[in-house]
């Protein structure tokens, strides 16, 4: 049960905000480089961080056999399986664009391969894909490749092929166990096949299995995510990502099928005090937003040793500056900017076949930019950053205000120019990173492109 302050703040602060996994924030990307102009910036940043930290990849495989009706990632609805030859070759290509602007053979800290589905695709042509990139590059002994499995189509040689490569961390999209619910959100998975397909993976020698839930979803309440967490603990994966359901229907046509079971703002806050609750009496150490894992997992020892990192994985403890996205709707982030792909895969396959300019959109950080980027990342990687003068003295006297409120409210504390998160301040960390988005209180309009924050 909420305490009558918590209820209060939550009314007050349940607001559209970023989640703060790139600053500036996709909308505010503002200067739109052409593909020769990024790679020269991409030769750059490698040359000033890659070549010492090394690097890392996402590779995004859009392509699903089904809707899931919640989600709100880039897919493609499709069975026809002949896709992935030329989206595979296509890769590849863009890839080999990538090393020519190296220059030297990199080092690789770690890939992750998110989507879609990325198990849609064979072991084989998974296979081909990233033993050539692998091939080219120096990895590095403490790498970490991961991938996002679907239980219902991650085969045992899905893990056999992937473990071969290196891989020894996967990620399975639970969302939740309760049949109503999944039904809802087109996303019917028995617990039965999640057992199987985690025993296969520990079998198989992977070290770390990660389970992705949701709360806020159709026809969720307090008793059906209390069973869906007790099948969890049955399993114990050493991470947890727990996230808000994030519903823009205006976005996400699919969402409206569903919106009038979602609970309402207060029983959907009630629900992730009630897995919160569950985790740390389970054993778990919140990371940061969203994210849990057991004490002996890497990312609570990063977080103990304020090594932690986030990017648009999430959390990570590789501390690259370059993390290279490949394939449809892929975002790249190398410290000094960022780029996204054509979204597409048809015109994205084209546009690499024929040597033109894949990127839809892209930034090159401002000095300005690159202050604000760390201090937020500081905030929500280890709950307390330096207040540089360049941000401070541009805030608005409205979010002084405003942050003098969060202090009364023991949300965070600030003395000496240094801000400190409390552990309660951790719930609305959305919002106190807001209050020093430059870009978005120059233009608040933009805010209904982002979900609530509680």
């Amino acid at each position: 049960m909420m305490d009558s302050k918590k209820e209060r703040l939550i009314q007050k602060y349940n607001s559209p905000v970023p989640r703060y996994t790139s600053y500036p924030t996709v909308p505010f990307w503002e200067n739109q480089l052409d593909l020769d102009s990024w790679e020269e910036l991409v030769k750059k940043a490698f040359h000033m961080y890659g070549e010492e930290e090394g690097i890392t990849l996402y590779i995004h495989f859009p392509f699903c056999e089904s809707l899931c009706t919640y989600c709100g990632c880039n897919k493609y609805i499709t069975k026809n399986h002949s896709i992935e030859t030329p989206y595979i070759k296509a890769v590849k290509k863009e890839w080999k664009s990538y090393l020519t602007r190296f220059g030297s053979k990199p080092l690789l800290k770690g890939i992750h391969l998110g989507g879609g589905t990325p198990t849609f695709f064979s072991p084989e042509s998974l296979h081909s894909l990233l033993n050539e990139i692998i091939s080219d590059c120096y990895v590095d002994g403490n790498r970490e490749f991961s991938f996002e499995g679907h239980p219902n189509n991650t085969t045992e040689e899905h893990l056999a092929t992937l473990h071969s490569l290196g891989f020894d961390r996967v990620s399975f999209g639970i969302q939740d166990f309760d049949l109503k619910v999944q039904q809802a959100i087109h996303r019917v998975q028995p617990f039965e096949t999640v057992v199987q397909i985690t025993e296969a993976a520990r079998r198989i020698g992977y070290t770390s299995i990660n389970f992705d839930l949701i709360y806020g979803l159709p026809h969720q309440n307090k008793e059906t995510l209390s069973q869906t967490f007790g099948k969890v603990m049955d399993l114990k994966p050493e991470r947890i990502a727990f996230y808000s359901y994030a519903h823009l229907p205006s976005l996400f046509k699919a969402q409206k099928s569903f919106e009038q079971f979602l609970p309402n703002e207060n029983d959907k806050r009630a629900l992730y005090e009630l897995g919160k609750d569950i985790l740390t009496k389970s054993g778990y150490e919140e990371v940061g937003m969203d994210h849990f894992a057991l004490p002996e997992d890497p990312l609570c020892k990063a977080k103990s040793e304020g090594s932690l990192h986030r990017n648009f994985m999430g959390y990570t403890t590789s501390p690259s500056k370059l993390m290279i996205g490949l394939g449809a709707t892929s975002i790249s982030d190398i410290h000094l900017g960022f780029a996204q792909n054509e979204k597409g895969h048809k015109e994205y396959i084209r546009k690499i076949n024929e040597g033109s300019d894949y990127l839809v959109r892209s930034h090159e950080n401002s000095a300005s930019d690159l202050i604000a980027k760390e201090f937020i990342l500081d905030l929500i990687c280890h709950q307390e950053a330096r207040i540089d003068s360049e941000i401070w003295n541009r805030l608005p006297e409205l979010n002084r205000r405003k942050l003098a409120e969060m202090q009364e409210e023991e949300l965070i504390s600030i003395k000496d120019q240094i801000i400190k998160v409390s552990d309660f301040g951790m719930t609305f960390i959305r919002n106190i990173c807001f209050q020093f988005d430059l870009k978005m209180l120059e233009a608040p309009q933009a805010k209904s492109t982002f979900s609530k924050s509680i």
